[in-house]
């Protein structure tokens, strides 16, 4: 512990070993892999005693350990969970989205307050309603909860009822003083002092850092964690501060971090970690970054009596640290981390690529873009066919006959005759086709405004079909001409049984822009601010949206599923979770395509395209 405290070896005995089971990622870290969360969920926050740990996170989702087994709890609503505090597990609060406040009893998680509904069953605009981020409370039962605009709850024993904060920044953070005072922090370097007497009062803050953590340390001062975004970096930037009754400094000036979300105090010093992977270790008066053995964000932390910790964040992570790792840690290895495991191959033009299709049959692979451009490698190099006149290229495919297809602006599809393009049809409307698919009998087209057309060997020509709606379509995928899917704006997946195309909800209103799978209980989407959805069979499971890059599109293999976007963003999923991979491009990646002999290709803004070789 912080002040240096012999731990009870009694208090050990639950936790010691329990997770060395799980996967390892780094000295020290192990992936707990017992847990049964999947690649969609995000975890916020833990909460233990000598009895087990409760881990919380996305969509009402409540894991406990009871030192042998994880297994779920009900949770009054599918909303996410952000914090936890409690003086036990008999009188344990939970916090989070649309106000939500639960209570555990040591039996079973109640519905307090928030997540009030109007009279169409939908979650009502109301300050009940208002999300809670974080919460804290004394050894008299007392507790505050605080969130957006300013919102601070106080719970008196009986009943939650609202305090006034004096600002309408959102609020992240709050920590109880040993002299009985509360700290809150928040947006734009908000930080708040209640003094029992006087109520919440603003302190002056020169650093306007988003905080979003507050650990009080042994002496009465608070470290304050957070991060801001940068134009330049084109992302954020972590910030560790200090504050005393003389106000608040900015700590390791000049040192580079990601976003810092959480904080933990562990064997006389603390444990900070946040984005990208990243935990550091803050020991007398030095900070140094450890090897967490992952590249996904860490969202919370919560030391265990035994000694060990455990880390949890996006897409399902939930690292155990054992207490020697907190002590001795491997190095964060940044050289080795960074290294891009994709190659920049000259493509020859600087056009936009919009579309990648690879010939299995031929072993060539093609890309398309701006201005009718195609592009075919073979044998490692890539080289121009003939444009297809001025207007641009989505996709490609091969007809029946083995003739090479282009569709895009303007509804129209031409042919390659290995010379020349020629029209093969023209829809004579202003509506682009955005995606191309063929089992090798039959055609199918799918792009703006609803458009799906369809080509079947005994058609003479394209036929236009009623898809059932009126929203763009971005996105076709299917194994045969009896299950197919499309997918386009508000989270739009549209799926066709061989004789219809109906509606089928995905659970997001994010655009999606791109589907993918190996079967039908195996499918992949990808979208907006970088959404990622799977379907099992099912049902389907999103990965929230969290202010990520765009996800534009997506394929794979037998072993692994690769998702490219804006600002050169990939993500790969190995079998197990996502995790991000450097691209060592800022431009951005729109179209992706396994490649022949294996590994991907991707293809993007400025004519750029992209190898990733295994």
């Amino acid at each position: 512990m912080m002040d240096g405290a012999m731990e009870d070896p009694g208090r050990r005995a639950l936790f010691r070993g329990a997770f060395r089971a799980s996967e390892k990622t780094a000295t020290g870290w192990h992936m707990v892999t017992s847990l049964a969360a999947g690649s969609g969920d995000v975890f916020w926050d833990g909460w233990a005693d000598e009895a087990g740990v409760f881990v919380v996170g996305d969509d009402g989702v409540i894991f406990h350990y009871d030192g042998a087994d994880w297994t779920r709890q009900a949770a009054p609503a599918p909303v996410p969970i952000h914090a936890l505090w409690g003086r036990s597990r008999d009188d344990l609060w939970a916090v989070g989205w649309m106000g939500q406040i639960l209570h555990h009893d040591g039996q079973d998680w109640r519905h307090m307050q928030g997540c009030e509904v109007d009279g169409a069953g939908k979650y009502a605009s109301s300050p009940a309603n208002t999300p809670l981020f974080a919460i804290t409370g004394g050894e008299d039962g007392r507790a505050w909860a605080v969130g957006d605009r300013g919102t601070i709850l106080h719970y008196d024993g009986a009943t939650w009822q609202p305090e006034v904060s004096g600002t309408r920044a959102h609020l992240r953070a709050i920590t109880a003083l040993p002299d009985g005072r509360l700290l809150a922090a928040g947006g734009d370097g908000t930080v708040l002092i209640r003094d029992a007497d006087a109520g919440w009062a603003v302190q002056p803050c020169a650093l306007h850092s988003n905080f979003t953590a507050a650990l009080t340390l042994p002496d009465g001062s608070v470290l304050l964690a957070g991060g801001r975004y940068f134009v330049d970096a084109g992302g954020f930037r972590g910030d560790l501060a200090l504050w005393t009754a003389d106000g608040v400094t900015k700590l390791f000036e000049g040192a580079a971090f990601s976003r810092f979300r959480a904080l933990a105090a562990c064997n006389r010093g603390v444990v900070a970690v946040g984005d990208a992977g990243q935990i550091h270790v803050i020991r007398d008066g030095r900070i140094t970054r450890v090897d967490s053995g992952i590249a996904h964000d860490i969202l919370g932390i919560v030391t265990l009596p035994s000694g060990e910790a455990l880390a949890m964040g996006d897409f399902g992570t939930v690292l155990a640290g054992e207490a020697g790792a907190l002590e001795h840690f491997t190095p964060y290895l940044a050289a080795e981390a960074e290294t891009p495991r994709w190659e920049a191959a000259e493509s020859g033009t600087d056009r936009q690529l919009w579309g990648l299709w690879h010939d299995r049959d031929g072993g060539a692979i093609y890309a398309c873009g701006e201005e009718g451009t195609v592009l075919i490698q073979d044998r490692g190099q890539w080289a121009a066919l003939p444009p297809v006149g001025n207007l641009g290229i989505h996709a490609l495919n091969r007809a029946p006959d083995g003739t090479l297809l282009a569709a895009g602006q303007m509804g129209e599809i031409h042919a390659f005759d290995g010379a020349r393009w020629h029209k093969a049809f023209d829809l004579h409307m202003d509506v682009t086709i955005l995606s191309l698919w063929s089992d090798g009998a039959t055609l199918i087209a799918a792009g703006d405004e609803g458009l799906v057309l369809q080509k079947t060997p005994d058609a003479p020509d394209w036929v236009r079909m009623a898809s059932g709606t009126k929203s763009a379509l971005y996105g076709l995928w299917g194994p045969d001409d009896r299950h197919l899917l499309a997918v386009g704006d508000f989270g739009l997946v549209q799926r066709w049984n061989g004789t219809r195309w109906d509606a089928f909800n995905a659970g997001t209103e994010y655009f999606l822009f791109d589907v993918w799978g190996r079967g039908l209980d195996d499918i992949f989407v990808v979208g907006l601010s970088g959404t990622i959805g799977h379907f099992d069979g099912q049902r389907w499971t999103i990965t929230p949206a969290r202010a990520r890059a765009d996800l534009l599109a997506v394929t794979g293999d037998a072993d692994q599923v690769v998702a490219v976007g804006a600002a050169g963003t990939v993500y790969r999923h190995d079998g197990q979770r996502w995790a991000p991979e450097a691209s060592g491009t800022p431009l951005g990646l729109r179209a992706v395509s396994t490649a022949p002999g294996g590994g991907f290709v991707a293809a993007g803004d400025q004519g750029s395209l992209l190898a990733r070789r295994d």
